[in-house]
């Protein structure tokens, strides 16, 4: 489930209180009609306070729902999602449809990954390669000329509508973008993602992508899938030189929250993998000399909820935690899948790893060749160090520490953690 930013709760205000009973009033309507009926007139306000920029007035709503009406949420949170990233405008007596999309990138160094100003011979290639490979014939196609990390996305569902709403303009009017210099500043990691945002325009009702113009029996996945490989052969060349010194990955380029969340779970399996061939080369060690310790972190208070889990890196026995990884948790599922077996995934491993691999986590681990996993039980509150903000893992004792080098590490080129 998509979770909402905690604020402190306050009072509902009152249009506050009427986009949440809209949002109930669609998640329990009885027929396709009256759900119609609801949608609509939530539409209409959600829409209205996008545009006033009242988002704090939608934050209050959305974190009452997910608090008492998980359903009437996820309702709400797929209107928001849905009004900021796309509208419907005139332009010289013509409707157009309008989508703002990402095309992510996975991406992992030992050093820094760039962000920031895209050169226009790599926006003209990439925008080329999009069209052809992406789009439906008909689509206009605008790419910021920027490269944008997660800190430097739009902050909210106002600042995307208004985001999305100045890009299509600019598209129909035949603006040309600059690309975007004073950008708040990046916190390095191992592994990151880097997105590329773009603005599609297509007549009214007519189709954005590729997949969408299947045949009968209109199977996408088949389609998505030759789509996504056609991206990654063409783009990738390119790309990569906008990312020197990273090992990299395209990811289908999509509606804008679609692709962003995709991204997030994506990078979680990237981020162990980087540590891991980190600290091997850093440390001098084999990853089987390497020693992990999982722990839950979210509200022991709140039902045990987890928000994340974090995985501590130690080096053989040594009870030193040398470097952490974050694990965020998105949905149930993820939370039951990070550090327990799927169905039937048990009986498909040897009998050597079968006591070991206990979920996603453990088998990525695995797979670098890190056998020594131990999983804590508690469900630990999010901790972070008073002194420089880092969050704080937990050691073989359950204890709660600050991972760091140590003292005769070489250098490395990012210092922060993922």
């Amino acid at each position: 489930m998509r979770r909402p930013p905690k604020k402190n709760r306050i009072k509902l205000a009152a249009d506050s209180v009427r986009i949440a009973n809209l949002a109930q009033a669609v998640a329990q309507s009885g027929s396709r009609l009256e759900d119609l009926s609801w949608q609509e007139q939530l539409d209409l306000l959600v829409a209205k306070t996008l545009k006033s920029h009242h988002q704090d007035l939608l934050d209050a709503a959305s974190e009452h729902l997910f608090e008492t009406h998980p359903n009437s949420y996820e309702v709400l949170m797929e209107t928001m999602e849905s009004l900021s990233t796309s509208c419907r405008l005139e332009y010289e007596h013509k409707f157009y449809d309008a989508m703002l999309i990402a095309a992510p990138v996975l991406a992992w160094t030992r050093f820094d990954i760039p962000s920031g100003p895209i050169p226009g011979e790599s926006v003209t290639l990439i925008s080329a390669h999009m069209a052809s490979h992406i789009l439906a014939d008909h689509a206009q196609l605008q790419i910021l000329p920027t490269l944008y990390s997660i800190d430097q996305l739009p902050r909210s569902h106002s600042d995307t509508f208004a985001l999305t709403e100045q890009l299509a303009l600019s598209l129909l009017k035949g603006a040309v973008l600059k690309p975007q210099h004073e950008l708040p500043q990046t916190i390095p990691f191992l592994a990151d993602i880097r997105y590329l945002l773009a603005v599609v325009v297509t007549p009214v009702l007519t189709p954005f992508f590729r997949w969408q113009l299947v045949k009968p029996p209109f199977d996408t996945t088949a389609a998505k899938t030759e789509i996504l490989v056609n991206w990654q052969e063409e783009a990738t060349p390119v790309i990569s030189r906008l990312l020197p010194g990273c090992g990299i990955e395209l990811l289908m380029p999509e509606a804008y929250y679609t692709v962003c969340r995709e991204a997030d779970i994506k990078i979680r399996p990237v981020s162990i993998r980087a540590a891991v061939f980190y600290l091997s080369n850093v440390l001098s060690v084999d990853p089987s000399e390497l020693s992990v310790i999982i722990a839950a972190f979210g509200n022991p208070d709140n039902n045990g909820q987890i928000d994340e889990y974090r995985v501590s890196f130690c080096v053989a026995n040594a009870p030193e935690v040398v470097y952490g990884v974050i694990w965020p948790i998105y949905q149930q599922d993820d939370q039951l899948n990070a550090v327990e077996p799927e169905q039937g995934q048990l009986s498909q491993l040897s009998s050597a790893l079968a006591e070991s691999l206990l979920g996603e986590i453990p088998t990525v681990l695995a797979e670098c060749g890190v056998l020594r996993v131990k999983k804590l039980e508690d469900v630990f509150a999010m901790e972070f160090c008073d002194d420089c903000g880092a969050p704080l893992f937990a050691d073989a004792d359950a204890e709660l520490v600050h991972a760091e080098m140590p003292d005769d590490a070489p250098p490395q080129g990012s210092s922060h953690f993922h």
